[in-house]
């Protein structure tokens, strides 16, 4: 490991563009997309990308080498000072206006208007200067103030009336171009997170309304944007918020157009991976984050790597961990697995999702966050632009190949249906009921049954990659699934037991049974041999020994073969004297 101590420092949390490059962090170039972003702009261009993928620093980017007072030392030795006269012509030349709009998530309609208001006054105060512009009337003054107009009993808080928000940053570029003989170049960062939490708050006809009359005002009939740039999740439908707006530059996950610039390409990882003496973790790093297609580049996930390599440099022997998935509930893939548990045809899907398949979905990328969930064909379109599914071979009009990326986003999946199948297991007390008195009691053919039935209602976790031996613990995960749920059962798995691991061991102690269970996946629908390599190795490992030195007087022995969703199950009962 190379010693760290003179190393950058790794930008955990960072996407402020100008801290970056004066504080010392480790920076990957992405300053040609304003090469090509100048090279072909169009009046209103929205890029959409799943969160965490660098869509705020590149905005924050942007904001550094065109406004006005830019300070170009913090663009040597990148790509875009190769283009000088593009330099000389773009860098620091015009008023910018920026705003995010990813504090914009109050639980109603209220407090949600308060953090848009906040977040308008706050960049509206950057410009205080106007108070003093020659260029402004003094009516132009008054409009300026109400945009800074803080509330006296909440000094944190701007009041502002829904037309001066609507008129907000149409006014204020209006102003900035009568003071600076410039129009205006307006950034809206995040600008559909009010959207996705309006529809979750049951605010959304109240949000839509407003933001759209925002944002009217400013991409539509405003004569001092010379361009703007938006960037969100989700490219919202035209008539949601973007009503009569003239063809702006949709720049989607699915563009060939700067598909380079969201996300790390493989050469930059191992370019870090390397700078950092993290050669030998490439490819933990690349099975884990990478496998995203942006157009027609794959691409890792920035946030997950920056976050492993800041781990790796202080302990090499860190293990990866989902830290993209913990920035957010996950809610969409919960919706979707719930949803699927009343279609037999997309149970399977995700089944074959999680065995790495692909499945062939029509996708559709201009919805509205009202309708999300409305349909189960809907929820595969939403996974698809945030994230959770990406695309394999080249599209079939609006056919695509889906899979899951990576293997940080197939756990996800699996967490979220385990957590299912515990719901699922626990609401049928019955079945439960029946099924722990057939197991315990040795009744081979009724569990076979019910758990049959189990893996019918359930949807599989497997891995068509995988070793025989690492599917035979998806089925004992289900196994134990089921069984912890059962009260006063101590229920284990992977119990050290005898010469080995046992897969799934109970205990019921005021019955004095104890139960060992092994598990094998039968290739070719092998059941029956699969059985008997179970039982074989029950007996070769001793898993009963145990149970046998704690006293319990009634054990059952368990052969249990699987495959895909059949199984079949054999029972041995061994019974033993007090004196033992």
């Amino acid at each position: 490991m190379a010693d760290n101590c003179m190393k950058k420092k790794l930008p955990i949390g960072i996407d402020d563009f100008c801290e970056i490059r004066t504080e010392g962090f480790y920076y990957v170039d992405k300053t040609a997309m304003i090469r090509d972003l100048l090279n072909a702009w169009g009046k209103v261009n929205l890029f959409t990308r799943p969160r965490r993928f660098g869509k705020s620093m590149n905005m924050s980017m942007l904001k550094a080498f065109l406004e006005i007072g830019c300070d170009s030392t913090l663009f040597e030795g990148l790509d875009i000072s190769k283009e000088t006269q593009l330099c000389e012509k773009y860098m620091g030349k015009f008023p910018v206006i920026s705003v995010s709009l990813k504090s914009v998530d109050g639980f109603d309609y209220e407090s949600a208007r308060s953090d848009l208001c906040s977040e308008i006054g706050r960049e509206a105060l950057r410009f205080n200067f106007l108070l003093e512009s020659e260029s402004l009337t003094e009516t132009e003054k008054e409009m300026y103030k109400k945009l800074v107009n803080v509330d006296p009993k909440h000094p944190d808080y701007f009041k502002m009336s829904d037309d001066v928000i609507k008129g907000s940053l149409s006014v204020l570029s209006g102003f900035l171009q009568k003071h600076f003989g410039k129009k205006v170049i307006i950034l809206i960062d995040e600008y559909d997170v009010p959207l996705a939490k309006a529809s979750e708050g049951n605010y959304y006809p109240q949000m839509v309304k407003l933001i759209r009359g925002m944002f009217d005002k400013a991409l539509k009939s405003n004569e001092s944007l010379y361009f703007a740039v938006l960037t969100g999740c989700l490219r919202v439908a035209k008539e949601s918020i973007f009503t009569g707006l003239n063809n702006p530059n949709i720049l989607s996950i699915t563009t060939v157009r700067f598909d380079e610039y969201f996300g790390f390409a493989d050469h930059e990882v191992k370019e870090m991976l390397a700078y950092y003496g993290l050669t030998d973790k490439y490819d933990t790093v690349r099975e884990w984050y990478d496998g995203y297609r942006f157009g027609k580049v794959d691409v890792y996930c920035p946030w997950d790597v920056i976050n492993y390599c800041y781990e790796l440099t202080s302990d090499p022997t860190a293990s990866p961990k989902e830290y993209w998935s913990n920035t957010s509930g996950n809610d969409i893939v919960r919706h979707f697995i719930e949803k699927s548990n009343k279609t037999a045809n997309t149970k399977r899907e995700i089944e074959a999702l999680v065995a790495g398949e692909t499945v062939e979905k029509v996708i559709r990328e201009d919805l509205t966050y009202n309708h999300l969930y409305d349909e189960i064909e809907n929820i595969w379109s939403v996974l698809f632009m945030t994230g959770y599914l990406t695309h394999r071979e080249e599209p079939d009009g609006k056919k695509y190949q889906l899979i899951i990326p990576n293997r940080e986003i197939r756990e996800i999946f699996v967490e979220q249906i385990t957590d299912m199948f515990q719901k699922v297991v626990r609401a049928n007390t019955s079945r439960l009921t029946e099924f722990g008195e057939a197991i315990k009691s040795g009744d081979a053919a009724k569990t076979e049954k019910l758990f049959t039935s189990y893996l019918f209602d359930s949807i599989t976790v497997r891995d068509t990659s995988v070793q025989k031996d690492k599917k035979e613990i998806l089925y004992h995960g289900e196994m134990i699934g089921i069984l912890v749920n059962i009260e006063g059962w101590d229920s284990k798995t992977n119990a050290d037991s005898g010469d080995g691991y046992s897969d799934v061991m109970v205990k019921i102690e005021d019955e004095d049974i104890g139960i060992i269970i092994e598990f094998k996946y039968a290739e070719n629908a092998r059941l029956d041999e699969g059985c008997k390599d179970a039982m074989a190795q029950i007996e070769r490992m001793n898993y009963t020994s145990d149970l046998k030195h704690e006293g319990y007087h009634t054990i059952y022995k368990y052969g249990i073969a699987c495959f895909k969703k059949r199984c079949k199950v054999v029972c041995e009962k061994e019974e033993y004297s007090s004196e033992m």
